[in-house]
């Protein structure tokens, strides 16, 4: 049985350092808030379930938002935005259509745009991890 002590020495530890370091980490990087934490098999997983989408969503030929003209293009941006660098170098590297022309390229955008969604999860995840909110 943990006495008050043991879970206010516990709750101290892990709020010491920089707490927002995994979350920026994951949001920048799929899984390196996991990986900060030595959570290896959870950040590898997310890892590769977030690079896996959002390439198959630019192999599609998905759409990567640059700006929103309506409130759709607007959720469709906060979801490419989710993915961090990899929008950031999708975007200077001129990867993703600009307009959606074949069939495929619909369903790559939602590739796209879910994996930028997974990733600010998983990054929120890693910070409940850090905090102690979540074990």
């Amino acid at each position: 049985m943990a006495t008050v002590a043991n879970k206010n020495a516990a709750g101290q530890d892990s709020q010491q350092g920089f707490v927002y370091l995994p979350l920026i980490a994951g949001w920048l990087l799929p899984g390196a808030g996991h990986f900060l934490l030595r959570k290896w098999g959870r950040g590898a997983l997310l890892s590769a379930s977030i690079l896996g989408m959002f390439a198959i969503g630019i192999a599609m030929q998905g759409k990567l938002y640059a700006g929103a003209h309506d409130i759709l293009e607007l959720l469709g941006l906060a979801g490419d935005l989710g993915n961090g660098l990899l929008y950031v170098v999708s975007r200077a590297a001129g990867w993703g259509a600009d307009q959606v022309t074949v069939t495929t390229a619909d369903y790559g955008t939602r590739f796209i745009v879910v994996a930028g969604l997974l990733n600010v999860i998983a990054a929120v995840d890693a910070h409940n991890l850090r905090t102690g909110r979540k074990t």
